[in-house]
């Protein structure tokens, strides 16, 4: 049985000529126990008529905000809650800049940014058009927004013209859908523990010891273990970052004893945890009451004492829990990434170097290794930290390489 059984998708058609694939697409998702609603753009029914979507969809297609003879309206945001799933194949240049950019003239737009579940794009242009930089920008943009793009394939386009472009046919685009769902279950009724982003500690009221990290990769992390139907624990430090998914419990930390304490009083109830934190390693021996002033002082000195160890911590008291650590290196990276591995009893460590212009705090990207405590060393390009939140999930879960 298809897992697409009793689903609700929304099916997204712009105007291109690889709508007259979508037939195909919205007659493979029905056949597969979907229940789909085609939302058209204008110009998209320049390509294929509704009768056409209606009659295999057995819905009217929704095309403008109200129907004009009735005045019956439309209601994007009922749609958005409807959902399960919104596909929009073929999605155009202009509608994948639209989209990426929150431009919402017309009913598809509308509805994608009322969209509660995950969104997938199929593109379907030229290969110039795929390949020029606002496009690529906008696609990272979605990406970036937690858009899954199932690429186009490159073959014989619409211009004669031969190269990437076209979109991927509704087979594979019906399978994508296929996966999403199964990963809805891959990881359901697992515990995760996830913490994220730099820790702060006072010297004063208004002064403290920190770091340049953004907590977007863990983050990602939380979010992907969440998407694949985990329990989610987010131990956060001081960030600003929004949380994409529902249903991940976020605790708010700023010291590393407060990280510490958080970690360790739900450490017991997880099957996995993965530090992805920039705990501070040292905090100040005193911390005073009140500001302290410059006048009448030439500096300051600042005693330091070591703060906890958390990955030490909770190594020591792993049981069957599943333990990933961070190293953020400059130097002999590996070899400090093993030496980490080993003294704290962790499972996986995942690599990052600080010479890497991918890689690092405060960026979107991130290149990483994946370490074993079983000697296995996996080497990843360089990606969006969604992407690899998902490479490191595959490999701490599945054994998955690639």
């Amino acid at each position: 049985m298809s897992n697409l059984k009793g689903k609700h998708i929304i099916l997204g058609i712009s105007g291109g000529i690889a709508a007259y694939k979508s037939v195909m697409l919205l007659r493979l998702l029905v056949k597969k126990g979907a229940e789909v609603q085609v939302v058209i753009t204008p110009n998209g029914k320049e390509f294929i008529t509704p009768v056409t979507l209606s009659s295999l969809s057995g819905k009217p297609v929704v095309s403008e905000f109200f129907t004009a003879n009735t005045g019956e309206w439309h209601s994007h945001v009922d749609l958005g809650i409807w959902a399960d799933l919104m596909i929009v194949a073929p999605a155009t240049a202009s509608t994948i800049g639209k989209m990426a950019n929150g431009i919402a003239d017309n009913m598809l737009i509308t509805t994608y940014l009322s969209a509660k579940e995950q969104v997938m794009v199929a593109p379907a242009m030229d290969l110039d058009m795929w390949r020029h930089p606002s496009t690529q920008r906008n696609i990272e943009t979605l990406r970036r927004d937690g858009v899954i793009i199932v690429e186009p394939e490159a073959g014989e386009l619409a211009s004669g013209l031969i190269g990437k472009g076209r979109m991927e046919e509704p087979e594979k685009i019906a399978e994508a859908a296929e996966r999403y769902f199964s990963r809805q279950e891959e990881l359901h009724g697992k515990k995760v523990l996830v913490t994220a982003g730099p820790t702060f500690e006072n010297i004063d009221p208004v002064r403290f010891i920190g770091n340049y990290s953004s907590g977007k990769m863990g983050f990602a992390i939380a979010e992907e273990f969440a998407e694949r139907g985990a329990d989610v624990v987010l131990i956060a430090g001081p960030v600003n970052v929004p949380l994409r998914a529902e249903g991940i419990r976020r605790i708010d930390v700023t010291s590393a004893r407060e990280m510490r304490d958080a970690c360790v009083s739900h450490f017991n109830d997880m099957d996995y945890v993965v530090l992805a934190a920039a705990v501070a390693d040292y905090a100040p021996a005193e911390v005073s009451d009140v500001k302290i002033k410059r006048e009448g002082t030439d500096g300051m000195t600042l005693h330091l004492v070591k703060n906890p160890d958390i990955a030490a911590t909770l190594g020591a008291l792993k049981k069957n829990q599943k333990l990933i650590g961070f190293a953020l290196e400059t130097d002999h990276e590996l070899e400090n990434a093993l030496h980490k591995l080993k003294k704290k009893n962790l499972d996986w460590i995942v690599l990052n170097s600080l010479r890497d212009p991918d890689a690092g705090f405060m960026k979107d990207t991130n290149k990483v290794t994946v370490v074993g405590a079983s000697g296995e060393v996996i080497d990843f390009p360089a990606k969006q930290k969604s992407e690899v939140a998902k490479d490191i999930i595959d490999v701490v879960v599945n054994g998955e390489t690639e």
